[in-house]
């Protein structure tokens, strides 16, 4: 299976120092691009994107003490809002697309992704329909409830369906040094020197900015899947990832 996993995190859709604030201009300018790319190459697309202002705000209320019913809905349900929007962009571009909701299909073990349901991607995939997931928050047999990433869920398709494209688009042109500077590849070797140079997340993210986002696609390399982050809020970049460029940061094996 020649399987695409794109990324875009919830600082390109959505206003992250707001609450609930989508950029739809964004939202529709990624769809297109995504809809010109399905109408020429023959791969397989799963799309993920984080939840921004529509989740991390309700998370950090709700979720500070482990299970609470309530939180639990207000931030599904905030998260859903968001994922209508960019279901509604893909299917108006000409993208067939459909919600697959981690609440529903997904189960945490202390925060450890440990069951995502496949086969109805995979049966999605066959049907020529791009499954779109998100960050959300998801039921935990120790926490009774947690904040799953699309940056963990990223990794974990990825190993089960054998991914051959691993992308990451974020609000910056890759993963910056203290001097903002880009760092054009990354592998496990050379991360433990660079870790602490690492620029994180200036807005309030309970997934681990950009280096919880390092973190998770280095596991994915030491599997021998690369991956990409790059700068999904610049027109056309979205195309080009999608299309192989060297863009942002490459993080490999070696």
């Amino acid at each position: 299976m020649n399987l695409v996993i794109l990324k875009i995190g919830g600082s390109v859709i959505t206003e992250k120092g707001s609450v609930s604030s989508a950029k739809k201009p964004e939202i529709e300018r990624i769809s297109h691009e995504i809809a010109s790319f399905k109408k020429e190459a023959d791969l397989d697309l799963i799309l993920v994107h984080g939840a921004g202002s529509f989740g991390h705000p309700q998370a950090i209320n709700w979720v500070k003490e482990g299970f609470d019913a309530k939180g639990v809905y207000l931030i599904h349900s905030s998260v859903n809002i968001l994922n209508s929007m960019v279901l509604d962009s893909l299917n108006n571009a000409g993208v067939n697309a459909l919600p697959v909701h981690p609440l529903s299909g997904s189960l945490l073990e202390d925060g450890r992704l440990i069951e995502l349901q496949v086969e109805k991607i995979k049966l999605m995939l066959e049907r020529g329909i791009v499954p779109v997931l998100h960050g959300d928050v998801v039921m935990d047999r120790k926490r009774g409830a947690a904040i799953l990433s699309g940056d963990r869920i990223v990794p974990y398709l990825a190993s089960v369906m054998n991914a051959s494209q691993i992308g990451a688009g974020t609000d910056v042109d890759g993963v910056l040094d203290e001097k903002g500077t880009v760092i054009k590849k990354i592998t496990p070797m050379s991360f433990i020197d660079m870790k602490k140079s690492i620029q994180g997340s200036g807005t309030t993210d309970v997934t681990g900015g950009m280096l919880g986002k390092v973190s998770e696609f280095l596991e994915l390399a030491k599997k021998g899947i690369s991956s990409r982050i790059f700068n999904a809020s610049k027109k056309d970049m979205v195309s080009k990832f999608l299309y192989g460029e060297d863009v942002g940061t490459l993080i490999t094996d070696k």
